[in-house]
């Protein structure tokens, strides 16, 4: 019998946790940083607490310089708020497909304690994990104590993130609104050309996965004509609420899950978490199964689309650092590539600007000195800039270095060709020397 929870002050809650300790923090919107301004305030009775994290968002204050002797992120993802910590040595980072990561937890990287951010409980003594199941399931399942931060603007959802209050050690109430993130307005006229030539590739019946970013919310905008289409993803955003309004995704042709929405966690607007509360549409799913590419693979025709940082003329994709500086992560990049890949019909698909925004070229004769390789030119199938659509799958090197050319920047394109010329001895140019 379910009996009414008995909450307690966040300084109570996180008094559970001691010097040497290894403590999971819920990320994406769900970062509790409530309980996380707690910590700071207990930090002088704690030393050398490992915090463990994916994709954490909003002012992240424990990778301050101030809490360097107390707290250390080792973080499986590296999001903007501890980017600069990793940078100057005062974080770690580990390199991990996010498919891997609750095996991770369960054999390897004993959890002492979970913090998490969870909706209200239910008549039975229900909470969930709201827009965030991902690999919160796993760490929650595998902690020896679980801190939970109940918070009533937390979207209800449906799915693998149901969490009895049994299971918590502690409750805090407290209410605040959710991180919010607009990917839409970031988006620019390069990123709706790739929208468009992306949207080419996708056919009527595609099931979508969309990576982080503005680049899939461009994507989105240029689907309403399409008819039928899924969606099992790793994450989601704002743009795919209009589709499904309009019927254009309805997960009517899918093998796996078919009229559901799959997808780890989802990062947005307030109407995104106003429309994914208590939708039976969504399944927010354990990212060990949503991201296992012989799941994805049994979908058909899956379109994955993700980002990179720089793509060398070879198809190599570097997708999580710039040179030695870490950047982002692995993350789901190649779980989806591969399983679009092995998707009948299924098109593996890496879209980037052409350039950076302070100009520098991004399809590159070589990748940087340190950069990291995430997705291999075995694995590539299709590149697309505002400048086209580059398909490499089955191509040589020189027939890849051209494609990857002819999507160059118009004004890296010359360059490009001097130093295939160079590389490969013999290549045709359509520049004069």
């Amino acid at each position: 019998m379910y009996q009414q929870v008995n909450y307690v002050s966040a300084a109570t809650a996180i008094s559970i946790i001691q010097s040497n300790q290894r403590v999971f923090i819920h990320g994406g919107a769900c970062t509790p940083h409530f309980l996380l301004q707690e910590m700071g305030r207990q930090k002088d009775r704690l030393q050398n607490v490992e915090l463990v994290c994916v994709s954490v968002q909003g002012n992240f204050l424990l990778a301050n310089d101030a809490f360097a002797s107390s707290f250390h992120v080792n973080s499986l993802f590296v999001s903007e708020p501890i980017r600069e910590a990793v940078q100057a040595g005062r974080a770690d980072f580990v390199p991990i497909f996010l498919s891997d990561i609750p095996d991770l937890f369960k054999k390897t990287m004993v959890l002492d304690v979970a913090i998490v951010q969870v909706s209200p409980p239910d008549e039975h003594g229900y909470c969930t994990l709201g827009v965030s199941v991902d690999i919160a399931r796993a760490a929650v399942s595998c902690a020896r104590q679980v801190i939970a931060l109940v918070n009533p603007q937390m979207p209800r959802t449906h799915g693998d993130g149901l969490v009895h209050t049994d299971r918590f050690s502690h409750m805090v109430y407290h209410e605040a609104p959710l991180i919010q993130i607009d990917y839409a307005a970031r988006t620019g006229e390069a990123e709706l050309k790739i929208g468009g030539y992306v949207a080419e590739l996708i056919d009527d019946g595609s099931t979508l996965q969309m990576g982080i970013g503005t680049i899939p919310d461009a994507v989105f905008k240029c689907l309403h004509n399409h008819k039928n289409l899924g969606v099992h993803t790793e994450m989601c955003s704002n743009g795919i609420v209009e589709l499904i309004e309009k019927d254009v995704i309805n997960n009517t042709l899918k093998k796996i899950h078919p009229y559901k929405t799959v997808t780890g966690f989802a990062v947005g607007t307030s109407m995104l978490y106003q429309y994914v509360h208590n939708n039976p549409a969504f399944a927010f799913l354990d990212i060990d199964y949503v991201n296992d590419p012989h799941v994805i693979r049994r979908n058909p025709k899956v379109v994955a689309v993700n980002s990179a940082i720089e793509v060398d003329v070879t198809g190599q994709v570097c997708a999580d650092s710039i040179g030695i500086k870490q950047y982002s992560g692995i993350g789901g990049q190649m779980d989806f590539m591969r399983g679009a890949a092995l998707s009948e019909g299924g098109k593996p698909i890496i879209a980037l600007t052409s350039r950076t925004h302070s100009g520098l070229p991004r399809i590159v004769p070589t990748l940087r000195e340190g950069a990291g390789v995430v997705t291999t030119r075995g694995h590539v199938h299709y590149i697309i800039t505002e400048y086209g659509t580059a398909f490499l799958y089955g191509q040589n090197l020189r027939q890849r270095a051209r494609a990857l050319i002819d999507i160059a920047h118009p004004q890296d394109r010359e360059a490009l060709e001097r130093q295939c010329a160079q590389r490969f001895t013999v290549f045709p140019c359509r520049f004069s020397s």
